[in-house]
């Protein structure tokens, strides 16, 4: 135990869900789970002001944003402001040559120019000519502009007084980046805090702060997931505690009771940190499960060693209780293997705590308490009425196999199938906070685009290739209404053999002004008012190439970080995210998209995140349930060759196979789509049922109307005491906020009590 402490003392603890991703991910699910890590999504907060007047949300809007500018902490801070694009604009001023698709051989000719003034020209009449007439002596032939309209979103927010606001609902908004990565949350968690402590002198004023976003997501789960598990594991020692000292009347045995329930969380977690290096708050929550698990162990003890002491009970009922613990162990160990971190994790904690909990019972308690539990309490008349309630339970057969009919007949009713729950299940994040997220991101236009084109590479530089070849053929399915249009990382930075390209098609001097002196013919510019022109044409030539590193300090280098990527192994991807056609009700034809880009050079392939999300996890359910098998395969296997009678091994395993089959009807039956966590809390039942059916098996009930058996009286009153408390652990979970919690718990507690009684009717008689 000490050194179970100083482990749990130097593990590290996370919440994010990065934990319930494949090992081995596919090349698609690996870009999902690298912007998870350390993608821009993993470290956008989104920000809201309500309240107040316009004015004064404007004014809130600008001194906050100015506030978290000077703090490190943040990459970007937006908020709509047009100080924030003076830099970009210069810089795609300088380098627009390189930027532009438009620039080649043919923009240069005498054709070529003429078009693309009088294109300029044509802008000065229109809303757009305010932009233009500043720029038309050094840019006559709109590359700015062309770029410019590149960059523009399909859905922007609404400036009023020189800030983001909502198109909807009095609301000014701001977009921050913060330095911290994905996976760290301490950083993050001190980043949202500084928000927080920037907007203070605003709230005084009567403005409130809105935030969303994955960090704010993270750090909330993390803080819910430890809140919770103390409330549900404080709250159940106090219930099982006080069950207990009405069940012994007796302080120290309350305290040898729990001695099996602390060394198996410990172990567990033990464990976890030791093989994994983290411990996810969900594998933590979970360890509270065995205070319902691990206390039957030190119950069956503590009863069944009044009558003959310690070594009687070593002699006739550790058997029993060994055996109970190997099928549990055998159940569980299927998840060990899972090829999902979050999941072994579960499958190591429950083995290893369960195995601590049953040694400390066998090898510590017989030295503190050799006699048993020496309070008196309620235990002999809860034994007496334990043994006549079995034999009352042994006329339920009949009802207990209609509703096993019933139940099979719901899970086999052709329809929906049953296993059909989805990653969502699995995340504690609020239904209110999943509905502001969305209510700001419609604002802000912030892109949630559920097919991407993903463009890999070795380098930055293939991945950008790729996206370039990629890009070609979307431009081509825009043209033809397939897409909307779509977003790509080359609109700001191109690959280097783009902008020599480029740069190569311009012009030496000497042929550039004799090729403008022929196309300015008949229009208002003269030639001698556009030697600004000539000169940057010039200039650019000799240009160094744009990097991400000149992109610093821009919100250019926003875009960049979004839509470009380094893998985990070194690699580079380039996203393109697609919009879809303007038609009503109109989605992207995924597979024409995908026929439409191949032959390309390089890794470029379609990626929809939905359909992307559902197949990894019926791939995580599908690994499951076959591990779950094969866990129940091992578990009947054990219990035959310790039985050793076809009998005796359909007795043990009718009444868990019917708990199993009542408890899913039941789900179906309520409308409950049934997931992973149910499948955990399953194995649970299977688990704790065991010891149930075993002692049943090896210890037959007398016959009805005969003299009661002390012995078995308290071998009874050791099964309803260790189920109550079980229930009643698993009760406490059930009402957890936390869905991965709950559903663990929801499947547990009914499916125990289910056991116990079924096993009681189920019992052979002597």
């Amino acid at each position: 135990m000490a050194l179970c402490v100083l482990l749990i003392a130097r593990a590290r603890f996370t919440a994010d869900l990065s934990a319930f991703l494949p090992v081995s991910p596919s090349a698609q699910q690996r870009v999902l789970i690298d912007q998870l890590r350390s993608g821009v999504a993993s470290r956008t907060l989104l920000v809201g002001i309500i309240g107040g007047s316009a004015a004064e949300r404007a004014q809130a809007s600008r001194a906050l944003a100015a506030s978290l500018r000077a703090d490190a902490r943040f990459d970007q801070v937006h908020n709509g402001e047009r100080g924030d694009w003076a830099a970009a604009g210069e810089l795609l001023l300088r380098h627009r040559y390189q930027l532009s698709p438009a620039v080649g051989v043919q923009r240069f000719t005498v054709e070529g120019l003429r078009d693309a003034i009088d294109e300029t020209l044509s802008l000065l009449g229109t809303p757009a000519g305010a932009a233009v007439k500043p720029l038309l002596e050094r840019d006559p032939t709109g590359e700015v502009q062309r770029i410019a309209e590149a960059l523009i979103p399909a859905q922007a927010p609404r400036l009023e007084d020189g800030v983001w606001v909502s198109r909807t609902e009095p609301r000014a908004l701001l977009l921050l980046t913060l330095q911290a990565a994905g996976d760290d949350l301490d950083a993050q968690a001190a980043a949202i805090d500084a928000v927080r402590a920037a907007f203070a002198p605003q709230a005084a004023r009567g403005l409130a702060l809105q935030l969303s976003g994955a960090p704010l997501f993270a750090v909330d789960s993390r803080a819910r997931i430890q809140h919770e598990v103390v409330v549900i594991a404080v709250t159940g020692l106090v219930v099982i505690g006080g069950l207990l000292l009405a069940a012994f009347a007796s302080l120290r045995a309350l305290a040898v009771a729990l001695l099996p329930v602390a060394s198996g969380v410990a172990a567990g977690i033990a464990a976890v940190a030791l093989g994994f290096g983290t411990v996810h708050g969900i594998t933590l929550g979970f360890g509270s499960t065995l205070i319902g698990e691990a206390v039957d162990y030190a119950l069956y003890y503590l009863i069944q060693a009044r009558d003959g002491g310690w070594r009687r009970w070593r002699d006739h009922a550790w058997p029993t209780v060994r055996l109970g613990l190997l099928t549990s162990v055998c159940g569980f160990a299927a998840l060990v293997f899972s090829g999902f971190p979050g999941l072994a994790q579960l499958g190591v904690f429950s083995v290893a705590g369960l195995a601590a909990a049953a040694l400390t019972t066998r090898w510590v308690l017989p030295v503190l308490v050799p006699a048993g539990a020496t309070g008196a309490g309620r235990l002999q008349p809860l034994g007496r009425w334990t043994l006549r309630a079995v034999h009352l339970l042994g006329r339920a057969r009949r009802p207990a196999w209609l509703l096993g009919g019933v139940a099979a007949l719901l899970l086999a009713w052709p329809g929906q199938p049953p296993w059909r729950g989805d990653l969502a299940s699995l995340s504690p994040v609020p239904a209110a906070a999943q509905r502001l997220d969305a209510s700001l991101r419609a604002d802000l236009g912030a892109s949630d685009a559920r097919t991407l084109v993903v463009a890999s590479g070795a380098d930055l530089q293939a991945a950008l290739r790729g996206a370039e070849a990629a890009a070609a053929r979307l431009d081509t399915l825009v043209e033809q209404g397939v897409i909307g249009g779509y977003e790509a990382p080359t609109r700001v930075l191109p690959s280097l053999a783009t902008q020599q390209q480029r740069q190569a098609a311009l012009p030496e001097a000497q042929a550039l002004r004799e090729s403008l002196a022929q196309a300015v013919r008949g229009t208002p510019l003269a030639q001698r008012s556009l030697e600004p022109f000539l000169a940057e044409v010039q200039a650019a030539r000799a240009l160094p190439p744009l990097t991400p590193e000149a992109l610093a300090g821009t919100p250019l280098k926003a875009v960049v970080d979004a839509l470009v990527i380094r893998r985990s192994d070194g690699g580079w991807t380039a996203l393109l995210p697609l919009q879809p056609p303007a038609r009503a009700d109109a989605g992207i034809d995924a597979p024409r998209v995908q026929a439409a880009l191949q032959g390309l050079p390089g890794e470029v392939a379609v990626l929809d995140i939905k359909q992307e999300l559902d197949g990894l996890y019926a791939r995580y359910l599908h690994e499951a349930l076959i591990q779950a098998l094969l866990g129940v395969v091992a578990v009947v296997a054990l219990l035959g060759w310790q039985l050793r009678s076809l009998r005796r091994l359909w007795t043990a395993c009718l009444p868990l196979a019917l708990s199993v089959l009542i408890t899913l009807g039941g789900f179906v039956a309520l409308g409950v789509p049934l997931g992973i966590l149910h499948l955990v809390g399953l194995l649970l039942v299977v688990a704790v049922g065991s010891n149930y059916a075993l002692f049943f098996v090896q210890w037959p009930m007398a016959a009805t109307g005969a003299a009661p058996d002390e012995r078995q009286a308290d071998t009874l009153a050791s099964l309803l005491l260790a189920n109550v408390t079980a229930v009643c652990g698993f009760g406490l979970i059930a009402l957890s906020q936390i869905p991965a919690l709950s559903a663990i718990g929801r499947v547990v507690a009914p499916g125990v009590l289910l056991a116990l009684l079924l096993c009681s009717a189920f019992a052979p008689r002597r």
